[in-house]
């Protein structure tokens, strides 16, 4: 008997047998609804299981992908004969074919290894020659200067070793007298032109009213934004010499620099506009109080903010300029781009699409190039190749370190711009081509939905921005330089974590704007704060600050004023 128990469509026991025709055909045709309705039931479980592998397929590589972040090294290196360390299971730790005794140690396959010899650099290195230096000169006794044969002895010859001396640094009070004269015959009405009381005017400071000189408000600053020590725990090195300097009192000098100097910044923008090139990239920074409009265009509230970056700037003079934003939005691009030409080199954020589009039409005269990183593509791939256990994405960064390496010999053995754009016309076009068309093949048969598939999908969508670089002999393949800028911020918002307001997120940017591009200029960022104080207490907006900018103010060496 046939029996059909599961979607119990029929039963031969139980059910009689058609005595007619129609019952029959009637009996056929409910048999066969029932299989159409299992037959879509079964499909739709197995789209599910399709949907559910997919998304386990998707958490494991987050899953593999997080543990390499975690525990693994962040370098973009390729190393073709390196090992999963995380796949575990599908590792043999004992071979098979182990044919070793129970009790024997050697439970392992003896593999012969080649030798090689290790690179190790020697020694340590040289001290500058440009540091002081004092001697001191341990000789014998004179006595022990005479040989007993009665001749005196010569020298012949001398060790010298070298020790750094560290003298801790010294901080003091410098009390400024202003002698006040008076005429006691005629109390003044002698000399009715001039003031009874005759004194010289007060030097203007930096910060009126306050105990902070030049090299103070150097020292402060410079430690935070470019030693990444919050003022908490500078408060707290004060504290320990007796100094009373509260967080507090740092925050406003920080916000009275920012109100005098911010002159310079409108100097550096315009600098920045002023070449060819420029590289823009943003990262988040958080705020506790904001001035207005503490939520977000959803309703939500506003947990993080954004600081925006641009470098550039003619070519041997680069600048950086950081600015704060309550939100990622494009438009917040629009002031770095408004009033530039030229090549704008940015990562894969959409923002800067919209912002461009709103350039082309309000400033159709000035020619933007937009430029897409290959170093997020090559990270892509890279991030695919530690979840995947298949070799394309390292085909994909071969072929991306096949690009870079052909550009990086072209401009070293290039000696103009024009030859750079003509080598690169001539040797990168077909490694382009070459990675275009094994990225067409491999988005026909790769999903979307896994990591490959993704870093397929950003290469190919972004593909033409990629080679927009060739055309101009300052711009390189990526958006490294701005990245590389950027990244001081980063690792100083991992030790003071939040900024109290907006007005200080501001004044921050502004202090990473100073301190990064003193870096830029080659320049000592505590010397050129102190220069910068030291000459800024005299001038007011109207006057010229691009003296004062870091290309073009004079250091000058640090005079010790007054006498004890």
């Amino acid at each position: 008997e046939i029996k059909f128990i599961s979607d119990r469509i029929f039963s031969m026991e139980k059910k009689r047998k058609p005595q007619t025709l129609e019952e029959a055909l009637a009996q056929l045709e409910a048999a066969e609804e029932k299989i159409r309705n299992q037959t879509c039931i079964i499909k739709r479980q197995e789209a599910e299981k399709q949907s559910l592998t997919m998304e386990l397929i998707r958490v494991n590589e987050e899953l593999r992908l997080q543990l390499a972040h975690r525990f693994a090294k962040h370098s973009e290196k390729y190393y073709p004969n390196q090992p999963d360390l995380f796949d575990e299971l599908e590792e043999n730790v004992i071979p098979e074919d182990d044919t070793a005794k129970v009790n024997d140690e050697q439970i392992y396959k003896e593999e012969i290894v080649e030798s090689y010899k290790r690179k190790r650099k020697c020694g340590r290195k040289q001290l500058s020659d440009s540091l002081p230096r004092k001697k001191l000169t341990i000789d014998i006794p004179e006595s022990e200067k005479h040989c007993e044969c009665g001749s005196d002895l010569v020298k012949i010859g001398e060790d010298i070793s070298e020790q750094l001396i560290h003298i801790p640094e010294q901080i003091y009070v410098l009390q400024t007298i202003r002698p006040k004269y008076a005429c006691r015959n005629c109390e003044g009405s002698g000399d009715e032109d001039k003031p009874a009381v005759r004194q010289m005017p007060a030097p203007k400071r930096m910060v009126e009213k306050s105990i902070a000189s030049p090299s103070l408000l150097a020292s402060v600053i410079s430690n935070k934004f470019e030693l990444h020590l919050p003022y908490y725990r500078q408060e707290k090195a004060y504290e320990h010499r007796l100094i009373g300097i509260s967080r507090q009192d740092m925050s406003n000098w920080q916000e009275a620099v920012y109100k005098k100097c911010r002159p310079l910044e409108p100097l550096i923008v315009q600098h920045i506009k002023s070449g060819c090139t420029m590289h823009m990239d943003e990262t988040t920074v958080k705020v506790l109080e904001y001035e207005d409009d503490a939520e977000t265009a959803d309703g939500k509230p506003r947990s993080k903010s954004y600081m925006w970056l641009a470098s550039g700037g003619p070519k041997g003079k680069p600048a950086v300029v950081f600015r704060y934003n309550k939100s990622r939005s494009g438009t917040n691009a629009s002031e770095f781009i408004n009033g530039f030409s030229g090549y704008l080199m940015t990562d894969g954020y959409e923002g800067y699409d919209s912002a461009l589009a709103e350039h082309d039409r309000l400033f159709p005269n000035e020619k933007i190039t937009h430029c897409s990183c290959l170093a997020h593509a090559r990270r892509k791939f890279t991030d695919a190749s530690k979840v995947s256990k298949s070799k394309s994405p390292e085909e994909a960064v071969k072929m991306i370190r096949d690009i870079y390496r052909t550009d990086n010999a072209i401009r070293e053995k290039a000696k103009s711009d024009e030859e750079i754009i003509r080598l690169r016309k001539e040797n990168l076009p077909p490694l382009f081509e070459k990675f275009h068309a094994w990225l067409k093949e491999k988005e026909m048969h790769c999903l979307s939905s896994n990591k490959f598939g993704e870093a397929v999908s950003y290469a190919l969508k972004r593909w033409d921005r990629f080679k927009e670089f060739m055309n101009c002999a300052e711009m390189t393949p990526d958006n490294n330089l701005a990245e590389n800028a950027i990244r001081p911020f980063v690792l100083g918002r991992k030790n003071w974590l939040f900024t109290g307001s907006e007005e200080g997120a501001r004044s921050s940017c502004f202090m990473y704007t100073l301190i990064e591009n003193a870096k830029l200029s080659g320049l000592v960022p505590y010397d050129y704060l102190r220069c910068l104080f030291e000459q800024a207490a005299d001038l007011d907006e109207n006057s010229d600050w691009s003296k004062l900018l870091p290309w073009n103010i004079k250091i000058t060496p640090w005079k010790d004023l007054g006498q004890w």
